[in-house]
């Protein structure tokens, strides 16, 4: 018994340093795999999955956490032949853990781009065009995803192929963003997100906010914006 508390607590100590200790700093052997590395960037201790750093480029002063999966290209070892990164993270971005960025193609995260935990973002996606294959057998179809300086995306959202956010925009948690063209200063929410509020320079924000709320609300639509026809949907 006494043993294995023994072996318990050497474990435990461990495992704390290695959070402490063992992330992927600027100018280490392994930040120098990557595209670009920028200074004061951290990914955290343990990441889950992470390859094809010849094609990822992370800016300055930005944190992955802990358990992120950030992948370019189909598996590992693969060459992609790409003329630059096929994933890019700007500067003063923090992504959440647990968060995935799986790149085929091209995704871009501007500037303070902020994720909350389990983010998921591709360009990539499956068909079903063949009736006869197995849709997992099928060649998937690549877009390219944009993400615009100081957009908010929370917990659990799924970002899919095609959607490019423009600038301050805030993605509400466990939305899924479908392809298309979202303004800058949108608020998307919802499955499938649309965008239930947004930002005039002359107006304000339509609808106006109400008492005590923050631009991102909580998800709720229940105004039902669109449904009045107060804001379009996305161009697609």
């Amino acid at each position: 018994m006494r043993v294995s508390r023994l072996v318990s607590w050497v474990l435990r100590t461990l495992w704390s340093w290695a959070r402490r200790h063992a992330d992927v700093r600027s100018g280490s052997r392994a930040a120098r795999r990557f595209a670009a590395y920028g200074p004061g960037t951290s990914i955290a201790f343990p990441p889950a999955t992470v390859f094809g750093e010849r094609w990822i480029a992370l800016g300055a002063h930005t944190l992955l956490g802990a358990d992120i999966t950030l992948t370019a290209g189909m598996v590992p070892g693969q060459e992609l032949g790409a003329a630059g990164p096929l994933i890019r993270i700007g500067d003063g971005c923090t992504i959440g853990r647990g968060s995935h960025v799986v790149a085929h193609r091209s995704i871009e995260l501007g500037d303070d781009v902020f994720t909350g935990p389990y983010v998921y973002i591709t360009d990539q996606n499956h068909v079903y065009t063949d009736v006869d294959v197995p849709v997992g057998r099928q060649w998937p179809a690549d877009d390219p995803v944009r993400i615009g300086d100081g957009t908010w995306i929370g917990a659990n959202a799924v970002v899919l192929p095609g959607v490019r956010l423009g600038r301050n925009c805030v993605v509400a948690a466990a939305t899924v963003v479908r392809p298309g063209e979202y303004p800058d200063h949108s608020v998307v929410a919802g499955i499938p997100g649309r965008v239930v509020r947004r930002y005039d320079p002359e107006a304000g924000w339509v609808p106006p906010l109400r008492g005590g709320e923050s631009a991102g609300g909580d998800g709720d639509d229940t105004a039902g914006p669109l449904d009045r026809g107060n804001i379009a949907p996305p161009e697609v």
